[in-house]
């Protein structure tokens, strides 16, 4: 299990290096914009992509897992309170992005790659044997791991507009997901008391891979999770090559 971690660690940073993340405070302001409206797209396809890999699950602790998750994003059944995706949109508000540039935003090529690709992944580990291994290491690294090192990035943009000099804190999305979805624990040391996403995930992975093996399954599905994340992001390298032909 330890060396799971330290493979898993190397890709958390592998992607943490990615040109675009690591130059995400030299973007213009409108490409950082950009970045913000296409990784909504993104976000948008959170819900159904675990409500795919939920059909295809079989192992009911992974399920309640899984549904619990889901159903964090929708907080209130009665309506009284916004859902997550509706607290991002609130964050792009604050962060000076219109209304009128999230209604004209439409996804990219590479967007659409990325969300479709995240579905086909999910299919294809759902027809595998180890199923349930695959399907849940996915969620947890694509949908929670990864998502925690982006908004990391995109935090220390956002911060002085969302966090502002009366230290009050007006982010109700980027910041707690940030903070929530990380790996705060290594795969040996989980528990289900564990308050990230991440590592209440990493219960049931490290209990399949103990007794289930799957060692070259878990590292696979992690290597085609960071794919599609680092993919994503190549788009916005022109963005960052245009920042370095202004300078002097």
């Amino acid at each position: 299990m330890r060396d799971l971690d330290a493979f898993e660690d190397a890709l958390i940073e592998r992607f943490r290096q990615h040109p675009v993340l690591a130059g995400t405070g030299r973007l213009a302001e409108a490409d950082f914009a950009a970045l913000l409206l296409q990784r909504r797209f993104v976000s948008l396809a959170f819900t159904p992509s675990y409500d795919l890999a939920i059909d295809l699950l079989s192992d009911e602790a992974g399920l309640r897992i899984a549904r619990a998750i889901l159903r964090e994003e929708y907080p209130d059944g009665r309506g009284h309170t916004r859902s997550h995706r509706e607290d991002m949109k609130e964050d792009l508000l604050h962060l000076g992005i219109s209304r009128e540039e999230l209604v004209a935003s439409r996804p990219t090529g590479a967007t659409r790659r990325a969300i479709d690709e995240a579905f086909a992944l999910i299919a294809d580990a759902g027809g595998h044997e180890d199923a349930d291994l695959r399907l849940l290491t996915f969620l947890r690294f694509w949908g929670e791991v990864l998502v925690s090192v982006e908004y990391e990035h995109l935090w220390k943009r956002m911060e002085p507009v969302l966090a502002g000099e009366d230290g009050r804190n007006r982010s109700r999305f980027y910041y707690p997901h940030y903070v929530h979805d990380a790996k705060a624990h290594p795969l040996t040391a989980v528990s289900l008391l564990s308050a990230t996403h991440s590592d209440r995930l990493a219960t049931r992975i490290s209990d399949l891979l103990a007794r289930q093996g799957g060692a070259e399954a878990f590292r696979e599905t992690e290597e085609r999770a960071l794919h599609l994340k680092a993919a994503f992001y190549d788009q916005f390298l022109p963005a960052l090559d245009r920042v370095g032909a202004r300078q002097p």
